[in-house]
């Protein structure tokens, strides 16, 4: 079965790095799973968003702390989740001195609008279309479209101009032998609202069938996309 990436690249699946092509090209049936460790060079936020940064910390949504050279460590574990779809975990973590910081999501192709959907937090509250491109350096290049919003019986379209367009690469610097990657989320309003870059080594790690590690599963799972 071809991989979430691969079914939202086609063709240009191919046009990847040898290396990221190892990074998102496994699915549930591989049995693998991509266990990342490295170090974010620098890591910034805009204090002028700094409460609605921190709501998010609360349910692993980005957070509002910066600094630089920061230990980091990244996840992905692919897996059918209960409504019978390829899913595979992003959970990222940010070792500050004084704090642990997780940025989390897990992400689906979506049948139905034929692009892959990520879902940010540890309950799946916010659902974001996704744009997903080979970048010219053979890294690949995800940027985020409209977002949505479910919780019990809310639901609703997130405005643009209260959200935050995530940019994001990741490559292989075959002469340092490591995966680099870039995030940057702007508002239209605001500008600038997080962003962080770094560099880190991966390795694809066998697993048994059926397992995930219960700490990067989300704590509950939205069926509507």
């Amino acid at each position: 079965m071809a991989s979430i990436y691969e079914r939202a690249l086609g063709a240009d699946f191919r046009k990847l790095h040898p290396r990221i092509q190892e990074r998102f090209g496994f699915g549930s049936d591989d049995r693998i799973a991509s266990v990342g460790c490295g170090v974010m060079e620098r890591i910034r936020f805009s204090k002028l968003v700094s409460i609605p940064l921190y709501v998010g910390a609360k349910r692993h949504i980005m957070f509002p702390q910066g600094g630089e050279n920061i230990p980091f460590t990244v996840e992905n574990y692919a897996y059918v989740d209960r409504f019978g779809r390829e899913t595979v975990t992003w959970v990222r973590k940010f070792k500050f001195p004084n704090a642990i910081r997780r940025f989390d999501a897990t992400m689906i192709y979506s049948n139905r609008r034929e692009r892959i959907v990520d879902y940010l937090g540890n309950k799946q509250h916010l659902a974001v279309d996704l744009q997903v491109s080979a970048a010219p350096n053979g890294g690949i290049r995800i940027r985020s479209g409209e977002q949505r919003f479910y919780e019990g019986l809310l639901q609703f379209r997130c405005p643009m101009k209260l959200s935050g367009i995530a940019d994001v690469v990741e490559w292989f610097d075959d002469e340092a032998d490591r995966y680099r990657i870039t995030v940057e989320v702007n508002n239209p309003i605001v500008g600038t609202v997080f962003q962080y870059k770094g560099s880190f080594q991966a390795r694809l790690v066998e697993t048994p069938p059926g397992f995930i590690p219960m700490d990067v599963l989300p704590l509950r799972e939205e069926k509507r996309e």
